[in-house]
Formats: C-alpha cells, structure tokens, sequence
C-alpha cells in the first residue's frame, strides 16, 4: 500500500532547503547598505583607475572548451551508476552505455578534424 507519510522525510527536507536561500536573499536585502554613487557604479580593477570599457569580447574558443569539459563531465556522472551495478546488468545495456560514451567522442574526433578546437 502506498502511504504518503513515507515521504514525510522528502517533503521536510524540500520545505527547508527551499527556504534557506529565500531567508538568506531577504536577509541579506533587509542589513545591505544602499549606497550608491559615481565609485559604485564603476568597475573595480586592484584600485587602478579603469581604462576604457568594460565589456569586451571574449573568443567563442574560451567557451568552445568549457562546453567540452561539462558534456565529458556530465557523462561522467551519468556512467557512474552503471559501472557500480555493472554486474547486474545484462550485455544490452553494456552496449547501450558503449553508443552513450561513443556518441560523444564521435562528436570530438569531428569538432577536432574541422579545427573547431584548436588554440590559434
């Protein structure tokens, strides 16, 4: 029989860590000091005094690798659980997690033969 008070625990733990972080934004909201002025407003450099804008371009390159390490970092993480119940699991599966971890370095070995990763 499913009983909801199971979850007791769940629920507890949600309601909590959803209102530890509004606490803190409120919190931090109501003892900030509000004081605004032309020094505030500027952008910061170690005290130098600051040379031209502000915003400037980054290369997509920067990026480019970011976005390579989260995707082999998330299939990381996703691996993980298999491997530890790997002898469990049936051959179908092996395969299964062998096109998830090809799929992305097909992916590499194509960004790489195009250029798309290279540091120039």
């Amino acid at each position: 029989m499913f009983l909801l008070h199971e979850y007791d625990i769940f629920w507890a733990f949600l309601i909590i860590s959803s209102i530890i972080p509004i606490l803190a934004f409120v919190i931090s909201g109501i003892l900030a000091p509000v004081r605004e002025g032309p020094e505030k407003l500027s952008s910061y450099e170690s005290g130098i005094e600051p040379m031209g804008d502000a915003w400037l371009q980054f290369r997509i390159r920067y990026y480019m690798f970011a976005l390579v390490f989260v995707v082999f970092d998330v299939e990381t993480v996703f691996l993980y659980p298999w491997a530890m119940s790997f002898d469990v699991l049936g051959v179908s599966v092996f395969i299964e997690a062998f096109i998830f971890v090809l799929i992305p370095i097909v992916g590499s070995v194509y960004a790489w033969r195009k250029g798309a990763l290279e540091w120039s």
